[in-house]
C-alpha cells in the first residue's frame, strides 16, 4: 500500500476512534418495566396523597414558589423527559428529598438548610428528576415481582381499588425499604450522572454537586445525613462526576439566583417539627402509627 494511502488510512481512523478515544457523556434510558409510564404518573399521584397526609408540608409561598422555580427550571431540560413534575417542601431537619414515580418531588427543610449555594440544592433535585425519568422506581418493582406484576396490573379494578392499593397485595408500599423509594447502587450512579447533566443544561454549576456529595459522605458515622442512607453511596461521586463534567459543553453557570440565603432565613424561622414526623428512619406507615397513638 502506497505510503499516502497508508497516511490517508490512518488519519481516518484517528477521526473514526477520537470520541471513543476521548470520552463523551453518559446517555441512559429506562431500563425493563412491567408498568407504563401512564401507570407510572398514575401511582405517583396516588402516592403522593398518601405521604402528603403523613408528612409535615411546609405552608410557606415564598418558598415553595422558590423550590418550584428550581425544579421547573430542571423539569423542563430533555432528559427529563416531560414527567408532570411537582415539588413541595417538608417541615424536616434530616438533610434528604425523594421523588415518587411520575414526578412528585419532596424537598426537606434541613437540605435547604444545609446546602451551601443554589447549585448544590439543584444538584440533589436534579438527581431526583433522574430517578423519575429513568423509572427506578418501577424498573425495581418489576424485577422484584417480575411473576406477580402482570396479572395485577392487566386487571381491572375492583370498587374503588387504587394502582397503590393493587401493589400493597403483593407488599408494596411506601415505607423506608419501599422497593418504589430505595434504590441500588447502579442506579444512584446513573442518577448522578444524569442529574449533572441535567443541571448543568439548566445552567447550575455541576462542580457544586460534587462537593456537596462530599460534603454529606464527610458526615459519615451515626450523623450521616439521610439522603445517603435512603440513596445508598455508589462509591467515589465525586470522581465520578468531575469524571463526567469534563465532556460537559464549555458555559457559564449562571442560574443561581441569589435567594437561597432568604430562605434558608424563612426555613429558620419555621417552628419545628411535630415530632411524630420526619423520625431519622422511619417510614410513612410508622409516622402514621406513631400518630394514632400519641393522639389517644
Amino acid at each position: 500500500m502506497p505510503n499516502k494511502c497508508r497516511q490517508a488510512l490512518a488519519v481516518a481512523l484517528v477521526h473514526l476512534l477520537a470520541p471513543l478515544l476521548a470520552g463523551q457523556l453518559h446517555r441512559f434510558k429506562p431500563g425493563f418495566n412491567l408498568f407504563s409510564r401512564d401507570q407510572d404518573i398514575q401511582l405517583g399521584k396516588e402516592a403522593a396523597a398518601e405521604i402528603e397526609k403523613q408528612v409535615e408540608l411546609v405552608d410557606n409561598a415564598e418558598l415553595n414558589a422558590y423550590i418550584s422555580a428550581i425544579g421547573g427550571r430542571l423539569a423542563e431540560q430533555p432528559q427529563a423527559d416531560k414527567y408532570p413534575y411537582t415539588f413541595k417542601v417538608v417541615n424536616d431537619k434530616t438533610i434528604n428529598a425523594f421523588a415518587l414515580p411520575g414526578g412528585p418531588t419532596y424537598v426537606n427543610t434541613g437540605l435547604i438548610a444545609a446546602a451551601d449555594n443554589e447549585s448544590q440544592l439543584a444538584g440533589v433535585l436534579a438527581h431526583e428528576i433522574a430517578h423519575v425519568a429513568l423509572r427506578h422506581g418501577t424498573n425495581q418493582a418489576s424485577k422484584a415481582y417480575l411473576i406477580q406484576l402482570p396479572a395485577l396490573l392487566a386487571s381491572q379494578a375492583v370498587g374503588n381499588q387504587t394502582l397503590l392499593g393493587k401493589l400493597a397485595q403483593l407488599g408494596i408500599g411506601l415505607g423506608a425499604n419501599s422497593v418504589l423509594l430505595k434504590y441500588s447502587r447502579t442506579a444512584e450512579t446513573q442518577a448522578d450522572l444524569l442529574g449533572v447533566q441535567i443541571a448543568a443544561q439548566a445552567g447550575y454549576d455541576p462542580a457544586e454537586i460534587a462537593r456537596f456529595f462530599e460534603k454529606l459522605e464527610a458526615e459519615g458515622g451515626a450523623r450521616a445525613p439521610q439522603f445517603l442512607s435512603s440513596h445508598p453511596n455508589p462509591g467515589n461521586r465525586k470522581k465520578a462526576i468531575q469524571e463526567e463534567i469534563r465532556y460537559l459543553p464549555q458555559q457559564a453557570y449562571r442560574a443561581d439566583s441569589g435567594q437561597l440565603p432568604r430562605m434558608k432565613a424563612i426555613v429558620a424561622r419555621l417552628p419545628a417539627p411535630r415530632k411524630w414526623l420526619g423520625q431519622s428512619g422511619a417510614s410513612p406507615r410508622s409516622s402514621e402509627k406513631e400518630r394514632t397513638r400519641r393522639e389517644r
